[in-house]
């Protein structure tokens, strides 16, 4: 049985990034990947726009990656692939984990865990698409799959259901292949995905995009021949008089990620209902000693940079806990106002800190000359002004806990109010 420091579960984005860390800090690393190669969804990613955060300039996905799985194999860290982890005991301070790959049955002890597992697409049924279930109905991310990694075409004629990120960028890549996207059709009154890509994707190609609007029911039987459409109003609710019908061959669905969460179900981790990821200080290290998160396994974010630096924190954060490095501290709790939709690590440390931290959040809605503020007690220690705010946008802060002066039974509270309040 090979004893390990860390075992990183997931090989995308931010599991190498955690790898790389973790060995920079002198600790012994095992990746566990599931599929045949390392780097996620990135591998199918073939448009630019990753890096500029990082990097400085515009690389796409697999370029991106490549950087990370050369400086993965430069430091010798090992790395399965096609492997699946199958189960997980902790007994003491020592996690056995169980996985299963092409050459058998293994089992590794680890001091700690990094849960970089990733996402998955919500599908046709989380959304409750009535109608038939006929072949033509795909998730953005299958349909990227089909088309940049396959070269194969899944439509001539389509509707694509939610303006997330995914679904917008398949809206040009079909179109740039010869497909007539018919329009992107969203539930919500605002666009769920970037400004940049609403732009590029949309705008530019001049592809529809209707809000306040969704896709009630499929029509077909061997294979789609149709979607029917309907305007929602101000409380979600279907406009009866507003049902029409779209002859298509396919429905594409952007309509939202989910982190996935299973391993740490099985470890009896805290999650988070906001981001269906699990609670974690701003070690990253989550309510179980000793196992960490990072990337869209706690929570979604928008660009692949900041997938990165929230590995290589929960990398390094692993690391150290495994030297006893890490110092015991006393977390306080976040408590947020209703202006935010979510905020990340959920835990402040209390007490006198050398460094600074970093948060993750968004706005629960759209808002013009934005403010947030920290009260501490009662007092108002933090302010930062902000000139918008968009739920698709998530926002990065760095603060220094020091200056809080958090006590150990300290109230804080985050606000997130809009200029006109």
């Amino acid at each position: 049985m090979e004893r390990l420091d860390v075992v990183v579960i997931g090989g995308g984005p931010a599991g190498l990034a955690a790898a790389i860390a973790a060995d920079k800090e002198g600790a012994s690393v095992l990746i566990v990947e599931r599929e045949a190669r390392l780097g996620g969804i990135l591998k199918q990613c073939i448009h630019d726009g990753f890096g500029l955060v990082r990097f400085g300039e515009k690389l796409s996905g697999p370029e991106y990656a490549e950087r990370f799985i050369e400086e993965c194999m430069g430091r010798n860290i090992t790395c399965l692939t096609q492997a699946f982890v199958t189960d997980i005991q902790k007994k003491g301070k020592t996690f056995f984990i169980t996985v299963v790959d092409c050459h058998g049955v293994h089992t590794y002890e680890s001091t700690s865990l990094i849960l970089a597992t990733g996402c998955r697409e919500r599908t046709a049924k989380q959304v409750f698409i009535h109608g038939t279930r006929p072949a033509g109905v795909f998730t953005a991310g299958t349909a990227q799959h089909f088309v940049n990694l396959m070269g194969e075409m899944v439509t001539k004629r389509c509707v694509i259901l939610g303006s997330g990120d995914i679904g917008l960028i398949m809206a040009r890549r079909l179109t740039l292949e010869g497909a007539k996207v018919l329009g992107v059709y969203e539930v919500k009154p605002e666009p769920s995905g970037l400004s940049r890509n609403i732009r590029q994707c949309l705008e530019d190609f001049d592809i529809p995009l209707h809000l306040s609007h969704t896709v009630t029911r499929v029509f077909g039987e061997e294979r789609l021949t149709g979607v029917e459409v309907a305007a929602v109003d101000a409380n979600g609710k279907i406009v009866p008089e507003s049902r029409e019908r779209i002859d298509c061959d396919a429905l594409i669905l952007s309509v939202g990620l989910i982190p996935e969460n299973e391993v740490a179900k099985q470890l009896g981790i805290e999650l988070d209902p906001a981001t269906k990821g699990p609670v974690c200080d701003t070690n990253f290290m989550t309510s179980v000693p000793g196992v960490f998160s990072c990337g869209n396994a706690l929570h979604v974010n928008d660009l692949v940079d900041y997938v990165s630096e929230s590995g290589e924190l929960a990398g390094a954060s692993a690391a150290r806990y495994c030297k006893g490095e890490a110092k015991t501290r006393r977390m306080v709790s976040i408590e947020k106002d209703e202006g935010f939709a979510y905020l990340v690590p959920q835990q402040l440390p209390s007490g006198e800190q050398d460094g600074k931290v970093t948060l993750y959040f968004r706005s629960r809605q759209s808002l013009e000359q934005a403010k947030l503020t920290i009260d501490v007690d009662g007092k108002t220690v933090f302010s930062r002004d902000y000139r918008q705010v968009k739920p698709p946008e998530m926002e990065r802060l760095v603060l220094d806990t020091a200056k809080l002066e958090l006590k150990e039974n300290s109230k804080v509270i985050f606000h997130l109010k809009g200029g006109a309040d």
